[in-house]
């Protein structure tokens, strides 16, 4: 029997190559003995074949961790024959092969799998406003579960001394196996949903699934900085899964709602304030109001522009998890008078007038003319 060639030999990488070390070597080794490259050369061809047969089973780590222990024997009941170990590739996958290895190096036995079973879990939604996200809030909440059923309470049977028999389809195992492809998974039993035994008198309100739909109402508690998106889990709130079956959980997805006023960027706070083309021209005192409810003064300086912005230190928003909170912003607009009366117009007419003999007034306006004028002089 031909000796076969060990795989990281065969790509010419060490054992405890990386992936992208792996993934070169292949690469290189590929495009050196391709077949368009090496037309008739029946070496050329079989070392390609050696190549791809090394890469298919490095390339992926669960591939590559059953061949660092087993060699060649873990794909034997998957494999033909040939030089390179994959001549006829991944074809006619036995369930006692690979499948017994993984269970081997998972521990992923049927009474395992009957152990961790868990009942479905559920997702709800809850919409707070940006002030409860600040400061945090309690909530409480109707959700649709299951419960243990108030007829057989929970264990299937309309006779509470029933007996119950070893399920036909899993042999008591809870789990049967299924084949995915190269490998082979195990998931809850379809007959006994995962408990290993059926009744023989099936519960006539549960129909023998040991739970009965139901509502319950959960208070769930919101931190304070929590983030729009955010989800909560509530473990062993979800649904109830009958005898022997362990609850699922609830997660609880937050959606933060936005606010007229304030606009949120993590920690910090931007609040978007409008100021009459006068104020900012001579300068004003404002009051603004701030997230937890309060108000501050805040000083506009003469000849404040639109885009500026003034900074408040420790009135943004919450840090989830900690005392310390961020920064507020105020962001300015100037706005433009419109509908003015005649007064109002004289005004801004005698205005303008002086303004023209008064550049130093508008520089950013002179400045941007100025370079105009050279533009199109030129």
């Amino acid at each position: 029997m031909a000796t076969r060639m060990d795989y990281y030999e065969t790509l010419s990488v060490s054992r405890t190559a990386s992936g992208a070390e792996i993934k070169k070597a292949y690469r290189k080794l590929a495009m050196r003995y391709h077949p368009d490259r090496n037309p008739d050369d029946e070496e050329a061809e079989r070392k390609f074949k050696e190549v791809n047969a090394a890469y298919e089973v490095l390339k992926d780590e669960q591939k590559r961790a059953a061949y660092d222990r087993y060699g060649h024997d873990a794909f034997e009941n998957g494999m033909g024959g040939g030089a390179g170990g994959f001549g006829g590739g991944f074809g006619g996958f036995d369930a006692g092969g690979l499948g017994d290895i993984f269970e081997q190096m998972f521990n992923m036995g049927g009474r395992r799998a009957r152990q961790q079973r868990q009942a479905e879990d559920i997702q709800v939604q809850i919409d707070i406003t940006l002030t409860e996200a600040f400061s945090g809030v309690r909530k409480e909440i109707e959700v649709p579960t299951r419960k243990a059923c108030s007829s057989c309470q929970g264990s299937g049977s309309a006779d509470p001394n029933g007996s119950k028999q070893t399920c036909q389809t899993c042999h008591g195992q809870g789990a049967v196996r299924v084949q995915r492809g190269f490998f082979v998974v195990e998931q809850p039993c379809p007959t006994c949903h995962g408990a290993g035994q059926t009744v023989s008198n099936p519960c006539r309100s549960c129909h023998g699934s040991g739970t009965e739909a139901a509502k319950e109402t959960v208070a769930v508690d919101i931190p304070a900085g929590i983030e729009d998106g955010t989800r909560i889990r509530l473990a062993g709130k979800g649904e109830a899964g009958g005898e022997g079956v362990q609850p699922g959980d609830l997660y609880v997805l937050i959606t933060v709602d936005s606010h007229n006023i304030f606009e949120r960027d993590g920690a910090t706070i931007q609040c978007r304030v409008p100021l009459r083309m006068t104020q900012a021209a001579l300068g004003d005192e404002i009051e603004v109001p701030l997230i937890d409810g309060g108000r501050t003064m805040v000083k506009i300086p003469a000849g404040t522009q639109t885009g500026d912005n003034f900074r408040l230190r420790g009135k943004g928003f919450s840090v989830l998890h900690s005392k310390a909170r961020g920064d507020m912003y105020i962001r300015i607009t100037v706005e433009t008078p419109s509908h003015l009366t005649k007064r109002q117009r004289e005004l801004l007419e005698e205005f303008e007038a002086e303004s023209k003999d008064h550049s130093k007034g508008s520089p950013e306006h002179d400045g941007f003319f100025a370079h105009v004028k050279k533009f199109w002089e030129r």
